[in-house]
């Protein structure tokens, strides 16, 4: 870390474009990114004043002096400790797996969503496997129909069952659920057993479109509309015709956007930028949000009539922590389809350490589960992974097991100080208070996180002499 308390990032990459967007990107967090334009100048960076201070390299697959892999294991060689993540342009998945043999920590892939770089560079530094990075294992093939998604939970069946329904008609779907549990997998279902499956699906991150780009980008423009307009632009509405389109992090689109946006689900038309007229379009919108976006509606980051529009089906998906039995079937469902990636293996995992991974809470859910089975399985040398091949995880387990002899995350004590067990209604009254005050006094939330009716919350606050300011 410099001096000014910043971390220090080294960008390897010849292109001074995407030097400049990483480290606008990177300085939002605190980040000053010191630069390399090909990877022996990078090594020898390594031996400088600011090399020493170095938190995280950032090293583009294309950098033309040599292959990545080589460049990797030359800045592991003279750095064992520090985390190496790998841009690559939709990289081969034969490529990510030798650049990991020779040491890097994750991918991520252009183009670069902020949002994911931002959670990368802070997941690296705290030494935690990655579980917000879209890396390349988001690139195994495979849409999925119902009966293939893995799961047996009766909250993730129901979510499937009402999702399937929905998938005849024409309404719109609005999946929310935390980062990481699997929005585009059911989005992607949805559309396999709608009646628009021969007809394309088109994917929209709303969070990673700049928000002057966001009204180009879904309904177009013609050619001069603005500066820089230098050609025609058909939207991605106007892609999805016939079929679906799907608008991820639909939370983070501009108010200005979502005017356009509740319009065009109004009327059925789009209107690009500086068109003289609209033009028809038969799209299915299916919409996913890692936040709960009634509150975005309160807070007023997010239209009301726009929220109603778009939840007209909604589908909730639970954390995977919440279906933790899932968690073996699931797992070796996702070694199969990682085995029939150029480069891999079929392996096995050990009971031992399935356990292990049931124990375990997944932060970054299905998606954290499948990268690190999907580096587990890269530098696997045996038959089967067993609990070694997942050190990171076995490392955090630990932790937590540790720190829960003494609280529970949010400091919730189980435990006096003699060693045994507090009174469980001494423990109940900390829960009701942590989740107040986590949930900003809004008692109807507090009472649906915990799964209790509002009365049933107000008479536990009387009978615990919890005062709910």
């Amino acid at each position: 870390m410099t001096r000014n308390g910043q971390r220090l990032l080294l960008l390897i990459d010849d292109e001074p474009a995407q030097r400049r967007l990483v480290a606008a990107l990177a300085a939002r967090r605190g980040w000053r990114a010191i630069f390399a334009s090909d990877g022996e100048t990078g090594v020898a960076m390594l031996g400088t004043q600011d090399g020493m201070q170095l938190d995280a390299i950032l090293l583009d697959h294309w950098t033309p002096d040599a292959d990545a892999a080589a460049v990797i294991a030359a800045l592991r060689e003279r750095r064992p400790a520090l985390p190496i993540l790998m841009l690559t342009a939709n990289g081969s998945v034969a490529q990510a797996v030798a650049a990991m043999r020779s040491g890097a920590t994750d991918f991520l892939v252009k183009p670069l969503a902020p949002e994911r770089l931002l959670a990368a560079l802070e997941q690296a530094v705290a030494g935690t496997a990655a579980g917000e990075l879209r890396p390349l294992t988001e690139k195994i093939p495979a849409l999925l129909a119902f009966d293939e998604i893995v799961g047996s939970a009766p909250d993730f069946r129901a979510a499937l069952a009402i999702a399937a329904k929905a998938a005849r008609a024409r309404v719109p779907v609005l999946i929310e659920g935390e980062s990481g549990v699997g929005k585009e997998v059911v989005a992607e279902a949805v559309h396999a057993a709608s009646p628009r499956s021969k007809k394309p699906m088109v994917t929209v991150n709303c969070g990673a479109i700049p928000a002057n780009l966001v009204e180009s980008e879904l309904f177009g423009h013609e050619k001069g509309a603005f500066t820089g307009a230098f050609d025609r632009k058909i939207g991605r509405f106007q892609q999805a015709e016939g079929g679906t389109i799907f608008l991820d992090e639909i939370g983070e689109m501009p108010l200005d956007a979502q005017v356009k946006l509740l319009r065009t689900l109004q009327t059925g038309e789009v209107h690009p930028l500086g068109a003289r007229h609209a033009q028809e379009v038969d799209v299915r919108v299916i919409a996913a949000t890692n936040k709960r976006l009634l509150d975005e509606v309160e807070a007023g980051r997010f239209r009301e009539d726009l929220y109603y529009r778009l939840n007209v089906v909604p589908v909730t998906i639970p954390p995977l922590r919440e279906r933790a039995g899932d968690i073996p079937a699931l797992a070796r469902h996702l070694l199969a389809r990682i085995a029939k990636q150029p480069g891999l293996r079929p392996l096995g995992i050990t009971d031992d350490a399935l356990q292990m991974l049931g124990e375990y809470d997944w932060p970054g859910n299905v998606r954290q589960l499948q990268n690190a089975l999907f580096r587990a399985a890269v530098l696997c040398e045996g038959a089967a992974l067993t609990r070694a091949d997942f050190p990171q995880i076995a490392s955090l387990g630990a932790r937590r097991h540790a720190t829960t002899q003494a609280a529970m995350a949010g400091g919730v004590t189980l435990f006096r100080a003699d060693g045994n067990m507090r009174p469980l209604e001494d423990i109940e009254a900390d829960v009701i208070r942590l989740a107040i005050g986590h949930y900003r006094g809004r008692m109807t939330e507090v009472a649906r996180r915990l799964g209790i009716g509002r009365s049933t919350l107000y008479r536990k606050l009387g009978e615990l002499g919890i005062d709910a300011a």
